[in-house]
């Protein structure tokens, strides 16, 4: 079974860099399409990024396209994304995620039935 666990997370002043790590456990884990979405308060999720199980394929929401970047290393089982420019508005608890399906299905489906979650990791952008 493939688990995820976020990390990165933090409080950054607007215009600074985070970036997130996703480890992922699990004899399947290098084939499945990872993840990265978020819920910022009082809002529902949404989807930021997703890549594919070899890393060749790249998803993101139009919303951050440009400032963050999402990658995999899948000898160390871990997908990151890489957060510029940040602000305010991306100030969110950001949750990674992991499918069998492809990383379009994954920024295309009801997140709800994808198959692993993260607890989710909060990033905070101050003005």
């Amino acid at each position: 079974q493939v688990q995820v666990v976020e990390s990165g997370g933090g409080l950054v002043q607007a215009g600074g860099s985070l970036r997130l790590s996703c480890a992922a456990s699990g004899r399947l884990a290098n084939y499945y399409a990872m993840g990265w979405f978020r819920q910022a308060p009082g809002k529902e999720r949404e989807f930021v990024a997703a890549i594919s199980w070899s890393g060749g394929g790249t998803y993101y929401a139009d919303s951050i396209k440009g400032r963050f970047t999402i990658s995999r290393d899948n000898a160390k089982n871990t997908v990151y994304l890489q957060l510029t420019s940040l602000k305010p508005e991306d100030t969110a608890v950001y949750y990674c995620a992991a499918d069998p399906r492809s990383a379009q299905a994954m920024a295309l489906v009801d997140d709800r039935n994808l198959e692993v979650w993260g607890q989710g990791t909060l990033v905070t952008v101050s003005p």
